[in-house]
Parts: C-alpha cells; sequence; structure tokens
C-alpha cells in the first residue's frame, strides 16, 4: 500500500465494530474485580443499554441495505452482509462475557446480602407467597396472545419482555400450541421475597412463568421460554417541506412500534419448540438470534445498582464543587461581566447555569431569552425557567429539536408547555438536526444593552450535568454576543448566513475550518519545534477528518487524540500515523466534552464545540464551534487535556489492529476524573482559606 494512498481501506476501521470496541471498554468496567460489586453492575447494565440502541439503529440500517440488495462497501472495505456477520460474532463473545461476568457479581452480593434468587432455589414459603401475589395481582393483569392463531399477528413491542407457553390439552390431544403473555410494562421487574439474610429479590419474569399454569386452566403447560425482541427503531423524518413537524414526529415514534424485527433474545433453557418457532415467525436468520444463558435484559442490573442501604458496595459519591471562576462573586452578572467563566461539569456544579436563568426570568432588566434545547431532564428547572420568564412577559424563542433521538417524546411534550406558557417555539431547522448548545440573554443595564450567553459542549439537562464530563463557557465579550445574537437569527430564518467573528458553524462552514486549522499546523510545523494537535472528542468517523490527520503525521505533527468511543483512524500505520496516538478512557462519568488545541507555531489556540468529527455533525447538523481566548482559561484546558493524556489507570490505546490495550505508565497512577475531582475540591477549599498576608520587616527606625 502506498502512504500517498489515503484513501485506501485497510487505512480505516469499520465503524460499527469501533463502537463494539467501545461497549467492550465498558465491559472491562463490569469486569474489573477492583471496582465495587454495584458499580460493576451498573457498568454491566450499560453494556446491554448500549446494544440496544446499537441493534435498534446501526444493525437496523445494515439489514435494511442488505434487504435492498445494496453492495456498497463502507470506508473499511465491507458490504452491509459482511458487517452484520462480523456484528454476530463480536456481539455473541461480548453478551458470553457479560452473562459470566453477571453471574459473578451476583455472587459476590449474597455475601453482602443482597441476593436475587433464581426459581429452583425458591422455598416453599417463598412459592406459597409468590403464588398467591401472582393469583392476587398479576393474573387479572395478565394477557394471553394466541399468535399462532391471530390474523393478523399481534405486535410484540420491542424491549419488553414475553413468556412464551407451550400448551395442550390434559388427557386428550397431544397436539400443542404456543401463546405468548407479555410482561406488563407498570410492574416493577423485581418483588422482594420473604426469606433469611439480607434482601431477597426475584425476577417478575420468572415468577410469571412459574405460575403460568393458573392463566390456563384445564390445559397443560408443556414448556415456557422468556424471550425479547429489538425491533428497527431507525425511522426517517421527512421534514425538508415542512409541514406539521410535531404531528410528523409523533407519527415516527408511534410507526417504530411496527417496525421489523432486528434481534431475538432467547433464555438458553426455553422449550426447544419455541426456539424454533419464535425465529421463523419473526422472519428472523440464525444470525440475529442470542441465547442468553443467564439474565434477560440486564438493564435490571441498574436497579439493583441504585438500591438504597448498600453504600459500601458503591462508589465514593464526588459531589460538584463551586466553580473556580465564580469564587467570591457576589451575582452572576457582574462576574460574567468582569471575566469569562469556564464550567467544568461535573467536577463543578451547573447550578450557576440554572441559576442564571432563573434570575434572567425574574429580573426586570432582561429583555430576551434565546436558546437551544436538544436534551433535557425530564423534571427540568431549565424549562420552568424559561416558562416563568415567557409568563413575567420576557421575549422568549427556544429552539427545542423535535428528533433528539429517543427523546422525541419527551421533547414534543415539552414543545407544548412552552408555547402554553407564551414562548416562541421553533421545533428544528428543515434539513439538519439542531445540535449546537446556546443560550442567549438579553439585558438592559443602565441605558445600554448588553448580551450574555454561555456556550456548551454538553446539553442543558441539569441530571446528565452530574454524569457526563462536559465544559461550558459564561461570558459578556460583545463580539461573541454578537454572532451568538446572529446564529439564533439565522435558526428563526430573519437573516441569511453572515460571517462570524467568532463562531464557526455547522454545516456551513465548520468542515473545511477544521481542515484550514490542520493545514496551518502542517506549515508550521518543523523539526525543531513540530506541531502538535490534541483533541478530545466522543467519535472520529468522518474520512475526511482522517485524512488530514493523517496528512498532519506524515509531515510530521504531533497529534494526541482522546476518542472515548468510535473511531475509525488506525494511528501507528508506518509513514502513515506514525506521529499519531488514540486513547480512549471510561470510566464513572461519561466523557462528553469537545475540546481542540492546536499549537499554532507558539501563539496556542483552543476551542470548544458540540460537534464531534462524524460526517453527521459536519455535514447534517447544526452546531457550534468556539475559541477560548482568555490566556487563563487556555492554560486551564490545556490542563485539562494533558490530564487526560497521562491517565494510566482507567485509559486504553488503540491499536493499529483496531483492538485497545490498557496504558502502563510509568511512575505515580493518574486516574483523570480523580484528579480533575481532587482539582476542583482543592480550588474550593482554598477559596475558603483567608488569604495569608506577609508583613515585610523594616529597619527600626533610628
Amino acid at each position: 500500500m502506498s502512504t500517498n494512498d489515503l484513501r485506501a481501506p485497510e487505512l480505516y476501521i469499520n465503524r460499527e465494530l469501533s463502537w463494539l470496541e467501545f461497549n467492550d471498554r465498558v465491559l472491562r468496567e463490569g469486569l474489573a474485580e477492583e471496582l465495587p460489586l454495584l458499580e460493576r453492575a451498573k457498568f454491566l447494565s450499560i453494556v446491554s443499554s448500549n446494544l440496544d440502541e446499537f441493534f435498534m439503529i446501526r444493525v437496523a440500517g445494515l439489514m435494511q441495505q442488505r434487504a435492498a440488495g445494496l453492495r456498497r462497501k463502507d470506508r473499511s472495505g465491507l458490504t452491509a452482509g459482511q458487517q452484520i456477520e462480523q456484528i454476530s460474532k463480536r456481539v455473541r463473545r461480548m453478551v458470553a462475557e457479560q452473562t459470566g461476568g453477571i453471574a459473578q457479581v451476583l455472587g459476590q452480593l449474597r455475601q453482602h446480602g443482597l441476593v436475587l434468587l433464581e426459581e429452583p432455589e425458591w422455598t416453599p414459603a417463598q412459592r406459597q407467597f409468590l403464588r398467591e401475589h401472582f393469583s392476587r395481582e398479576l393474573l387479572p393483569v395478565l394477557t394471553p396472545l394466541a399468535v399462532q392463531a391471530l390474523d393478523p399477528a399481534p405486535l410484540l413491542p420491542g424491549l419488553q419482555l414475553h413468556v412464551a407457553v407451550v400448551l395442550g390439552i390434559k388427557q386428550a390431544d397431544p397436539s400443542s400450541r404456543i401463546v405468548v403473555v407479555p410482561q406488563p410494562g407498570q410492574w416493577a421487574r423485581l418483588l422482594t421475597v420473604p426469606g433469611e439474610g439480607g434482601l431477597n429479590l426475584v425476577r417478575l419474569e420468572s415468577v410469571i412463568a412459574a405460575n403460568i399454569d393458573l392463566l390456563f386452566p384445564g390445559e397443560e403447560v408443556q414448556g415456557t421460554g422468556v424471550f425479547r425482541i429489538t425491533r428497527d427503531a431507525d425511522v426517517a423524518v421527512h421534514d425538508d417541506e415542512g409541514g406539521d413537524l410535531l404531528h410528523a414526529m409523533e407519527e415516527a415514534v408511534l410507526a417504530r412500534r411496527r417496525r421489523a424485527a432486528v434481534r431475538l433474545e432467547i433464555s438458553a433453557e426455553t422449550d426447544q419448540r419455541i426456539k424454533r418457532w419464535l425465529p421463523e415467525w419473526l422472519g428472523l436468520a440464525n444470525e440475529s438470534v442470542y441465547e442468553i444463558g443467564g439474565m434477560l435484559d440486564a438493564t435490571l442490573l441498574m436497579d439493583l445498582a441504585g438500591r438504597r442501604g448498600f453504600d459500601g458496595l458503591k462508589v465514593t459519591e464526588w459531589s460538584p464543587q463551586p466553580p473556580q471562576d465564580l469564587f467570591g462573586a457576589e451575582e452572576l452578572w457582574s462576574a460574567i461581566r468582569d471575566h469569562d467563566v469556564l464550567l467544568c461539569h461535573p467536577y463543578e456544579s451547573f447550578e450557576p447555569v440554572v441559576q442564571l436563568l432563573r434570575e434572567a426570568a425574574e429580573d426586570p432588566g432582561v429583555l430576551a431569552i434565546k436558546q437551544v434545547l436538544y436534551r433535557t431532564s425530564g423534571d427540568s428547572p431549565i424549562i420552568w425557567a424559561l416558562e416563568r420568564a415567557a409568563k413575567n412577559g420576557k421575549q422568549v424563542t427556544v429552539l427545542l429539536e423535535l428528533r433528539a433521538r429517543f427523546d422525541e417524546t419527551r421533547n414534543v411534550g415539552w414543545a407544548r408547555r412552552l408555547e402554553d406558557a407564551g414562548c416562541h417555539v421553533i421545533y428544528g431547522i428543515a434539513g439538519f438536526k439542531t445540535h449546537a448548545k446556546a443560550l442567549l440573554i438579553v439585558r438592559r443595564e443602565g441605558g445600554r444593552i448588553r448580551r450574555y450567553v454561555h456556550l456548551s459542549t454538553g446539553n442543558y439537562n441539569d441530571r446528565t450535568a452530574r454524569l457526563y464530563s462536559d465544559i461550558g463557557l459564561l461570558s459578556a465579550d460583545r463580539a461573541l454576543g454578537v454572532d451568538v445574537a446572529a446564529f439564533f437569527n439565522l435558526l428563526t430564518g430573519a437573516s441569511e448566513v453572515v460571517g462570524w467573528s467568532h463562531l464557526t458553524i455547522a454545516p456551513i462552514e465548520l468542515r473545511q475550518r477544521f481542515l484550514d486549522l490542520f493545514d496551518r499546523e502542517i506549515q508550521a510545523s518543523t523539526l525543531e519545534t513540530p506541531g502538535l494537535i490534541m483533541a478530545k472528542v466522543n467519535s472520529l468517523q468522518d474520512a475526511g477528518i482522517c485524512r488530514a490527520l493523517y496528512r498532519a503525521s506524515q509531515a510530521g505533527v504531533q497529534v494526541l487524540l482522546n476518542v472515548r468511543g468510535i473511531c475509525c483512524l488506525r494511528p501507528g500505520v508506518k509513514g502513515v500515523s506514525d506521529t499519531i496516538e488514540v486513547r480512549s478512557i471510561v470510566d464513572r462519568y461519561l466523557e462528553h466534552a469537545r475540546i481542540f488545541y492546536f499549537r499554532n507555531g507558539g501563539h496556542e489556540e483552543m476551542y470548544l464545540g458540540s460537534a464531534d468529527w462524524m460526517a453527521r455533525n459536519l455535514d447534517k447538523r447544526l452546531e457550534i464551534f468556539f475559541p477560548v481566548r482568555s490566556a487563563a482559561l487556555i492554560r486551564r484546558l490545556s490542563g485539562i487535556l494533558e490530564t487526560y493524556f497521562a491517565d494510566n489507570v482507567k485509559a486504553r490505546r488503540l491499536l493499529p489492529d483496531g483492538t485497545y490495550e490498557r496504558v502502563r505508565g510509568k511512575g505515580a497512577p493518574v486516574r483523570a476524573q480523580e484528579k480533575l475531582y481532587l482539582d476542583a475540591v482543592e480550588a474550593a477549599r482554598a477559596a475558603k482559606t483567608p488569604a495569608t498576608r506577609f508583613r515585610p520587616l523594616t529597619r527600626p527606625e533610628e
């Protein structure tokens, strides 16, 4: 392969297989014996929830391509069919390891009094208790479906557990039929049962399967099995011609329930007749059927991880600290006017953002609030503040992105609430998702208008701000405020594309901006002082970005990448990517910040943004990329990046073959997330300590 052929498939890792390697890194945390048991349970649960979305979207899309007869190869040279085959093999290995890890964690939890009982372990007293509970609470609710006899066949919802039953007539016809009983979604999946030695729990599906005979008096239960279907959720919403997007999103959410099955999970002990019939009934090949030797739908483990009374089995809480750039501030407005404020979540509190909106809602000087909302929490204080502001007569404009995947229903509800409060709501931009994170507050101060802005790498979600690692910037910089105002005017259709002083917007110019920054670094690089690019992103998939980074490496630029998830670039390829290193960190917080550093011949530049290096972010979404201009904040962000690249506890290094190995550095252990938290704690502690004043000794007067 020529080192000039930067389009060669050998230089690219398949996107889906790279994502599975990310989920494997999540699994490694679930298998890590040094972690507390309930922290391991949390990660083992996340493995399953991640796989659910992966199959609903990514595998579903590949199956659509294969069904359409498309033979087009991806950047790595694989057809859709080849990808599905490799995914199936990789997922089976992953699920087998996950199942073993779950068994180990559950076994050790028993020693601490948290017991999840399997059906063969139930005592006679527990069986009687559960049978009475079934008769009293479950039996009136369960609905058996004669799926083989009904035409059209009933719809079995995706991601819901079902108990399949093989029935025969007692002492009569030996023929059998299969009936499916959906597990009620309104019931807690874990039931507490009386027993000795701590908290004894059983799974609802086990209770239903063990007592299913009560649902079919006069018939013989010949066999049972528990299964779960994953359906295609990759529903397109055609919005280019306008129309009622709110109604279209509601229709799209409903359509997901009727989509084709893409995966069948079935318990290994299921009756063979059910195992033979179900895949055929669903139209699934063997590659899409996964027999599980343990618990189906391991997202249940998140319930265990959140149980009260077992704090010794969890990680010690890291409470968000006061932001160091706000130490000593008497009020937010004056602090932001005085200097740009960097917020590093979740180590520093998200509360200043919420407080700013609450104060703006009540402040008589505030004239307008404009905000982009992509995802927010279920009981969002952000929504409350925006409603309050509108009711107080302020001009409130909200772009609420209805197409935020799997948050569509919630966002439709928020849109209606905000409109009812008097807010002007925009549902999105035709043809593009709006993924930018931006807030603009217009305030009258002493006869003049001032703009306050908040730009961020993360969503306006007070809950995920405690779980995701993100960076936000509060500023009253005039030029930045003008740019953000122009951005909102663009969103509302009040202006055409303009030239921005500080912002770079996707899909208008962000791709080219990155390419220009890479080329500039190449031009500034010398043998004595090689160029340096440091970046922290969630995903790197875009082929154009990969090629540009390869060219930078060939020119001698050092490229340090911290990529949480997908990375399609191959580092360490001789003559192509010798100077590129890719690391990934999976720890207690989800790494979500996008940070970009360029040495620029000694004139360092630092940027933050909402976009990853994905084709969808650069070409199909409205994103914001913005500079950090304060020298103090550049130093602080540089220190954060250096901390990530110094991690030798949780970091893993991407190898040229697409696999990852744990980073084993010399010297003292460095765990990036722990260090960033301790730095925040130390900064807060130092701010509370009175400054020591030194009195110089002077020569006594004669």
